[in-house]
């Protein structure tokens, strides 16, 4: 596995497309690190869209955004398919927090999270207001992911003032 960015590092920064959804319509822009400062980011990359693990992952993230909100932090998944597929999967699953289409791997490959087979391990980082990855999470075989209290008391660890 290669070698990602390690805690204390600024996170590398990247601009993808996505959507999300808003009332009733996916709407499509691109995203970029470096744009959301401020504010802590939890970036959970994922395997696949419409995959058991994957859906159960986003749909606790999503019915959990007002405790990422209140922790002021986002939440983006990112995967390899592209954006057509992660419209479907938010209209199909409610999903509420922007999805990210790494088509290339390039993001992927930047953060360490690469596999063959399965193209990216599970993983999550969470990046400070300032830019700083502050704890990350990458999983070996991928079969169970982390939850949101796991996630909630590593973000309110890093909040800055």
């Amino acid at each position: 596995m290669a070698s990602g960015p390690q805690i204390g590092q600024p996170a590398p920064d990247f601009t993808l497309p996505g959507g999300v959804l808003s009332d009733e319509a996916f709407e499509r822009r691109d995203y970029t690190l470096s744009a959301a400062r401020g504010r802590a980011v939890v970036l959970a990359f994922y395997p696949g869209d419409n995959t058991a693990v994957c859906t159960k992952q986003l749909c606790s993230y999503s019915s959990g955004l007002e405790t990422f909100e209140g922790l002021d932090a986002e939440v983006w998944g990112i995967s390899p398919q592209g954006v057509d597929s992660h419209e479907s999967f938010a209209l199909g699953h409610n999903l509420r927090m922007p999805l990210l289409a790494d088509t290339d791997r390039e993001t992927t490959r930047a953060y360490g999270v690469a596999a063959p087979g399965i193209e990216v391990r599970r993983s999550v980082f969470l990046i400070g207001p300032d830019g700083v990855l502050r704890w990350k999470h990458v999983a070996l075989l991928g079969a169970t992911f982390q939850s949101l209290d796991t996630l909630a008391g590593q973000l309110s660890g890093i909040r800055t003032p």
